[in-house]
């Protein structure tokens, strides 16, 4: 804020009129009010006493450059939105840049008005040759102590340096963004793909789609046991629908299909299902690992799937169909124990 914006901030929070502070500090009215509308500024020798008058320090007083807040930033990028449809853009950005030379600590500022002004200069409309101001916030901003400033400000300089097909440049910004984000992998095949590296382009397409099918998967699983246990079977039974089209969609095997109609069969207390199912999962096993050889997944490279795992899943799946209190309603069924029995052995 200025330091009129100062003033009429901590006068009014003491519920002081213009005039009664005047008053106190031996000058007329009209002089506060020129103070607090930016017309003047108080005399070198009044700071002090308005200091102390607002009870605030002198720093405080004056932080002509301190930081907004949210709902004034707002109101400035409001502002600036209505400029660049009634004005100049190059009026709308030297007003602009006024308001961020004049608070240069507050980031959110600079980044949403540099990404305003830079958009509509992309989508065509008019401003040219600004560029090198908007890279010099933008690069400044990649040191935020603010996450989603420092990626969004790389996301801007990735998309700037792509548009310009300097493919070098664009890629240095990648590492502001996490390993495991989505959008860097979304952001490297496309340069990759812009740059020749064909197969690397391919690779990382697929590297997103297998984690956002994981995803996915975990998503609906869990909304579909919510709905189990407001004991809701009808959409849990569509929920349940959802899963197994994601598993084929994304090529997943059989198994995973299977585990999905298995423990709908248990929360239906299927009993036909329950067997059906768990031999299918059983028979299945093998393909547990289906994905690997899936042609959706052809450039990446998966470990291979040992004798020793298998056995262990073969263990644990053998350990679940005898787990008393999951199957509580198996009891008793003969073609059940006969399952079980041929699974001991």
């Amino acid at each position: 804020m200025q330091i009129g914006q100062v003033i009429r901030k901590y006068r009014k929070s003491k519920d002081m009129t213009q005039e009664e502070m005047a008053n106190r500090l031996g000058v007329t009215a009209p002089a506060v009010n020129k103070w607090e509308n930016g017309n003047s500024l108080p005399d070198i020798t009044m700071l002090a006493p308005i200091a102390r008058l607002l009870g605030i320090s002198l720093d405080t007083l004056l932080t002509f450059q301190g930081d907004l807040t949210d709902e004034e930033v707002n109101d400035l990028i409001k502002i600036l939105n209505r400029k660049l449809e009634t004005e100049e853009f190059e009026e709308a950005f030297q007003w602009a840049r006024r308001q961020m030379e004049q608070y240069p600590d507050c980031e959110h500022l600079l980044l949403w008005m540099s990404v305003e002004l830079m958009g509509y200069q992309w989508c065509g409309f008019q401003g040219k040759g600004h560029d090198t101001y908007f890279l010099s916030v933008l690069q400044r901003l990649l040191g935020s102590g603010e996450e989603t400033i420092r990626t969004t400000a790389a996301e801007c300089l990735y998309n700037y340096y792509m548009q310009q097909e300097k493919y070098d440049r664009a890629e240095t910004y990648l590492s502001y963004f996490s390993v495991q984000s989505p959008e860097r992998k979304r952001k490297e095949a496309l340069l990759y793909a812009r740059t020749g590296r064909v197969e690397e382009a391919y690779r990382s397409y697929e590297e997103l789609l297998f984690s956002e099918s994981q995803i996915l998967q975990i998503v609906f699983s869990s909304m579909m046991s919510m709905r189990l246990k407001e004991q809701d079977l009808e959409k849990a039974a569509y929920l349940a629908e959802k899963r197994v089209q994601l598993v084929r969609l994304f090529e997943m095997g059989r198994y995973q299909e299977d585990s999905i109609r298995l423990e709908m069969a248990q929360a239906q207390e299927d009993i036909e299902g329950t067997i059906h199912w768990a031999k299918e999962m059983t028979a299945d096993l093998e393909e547990i690992a289906a994905f690997r050889d899936a042609p959706l997944y052809g450039h990446m490279a998966f470990r291979e799937v040992s004798d020793e795992f298998r056995q262990k899943m073969q263990e644990r799946l053998d350990a679940l169909f005898q787990e008393k209190d999951s199957f509580e309603y198996m009891k008793g069924n003969e073609r059940w124990e006969n399952f079980l029995k041929d699974r001991e052995k």
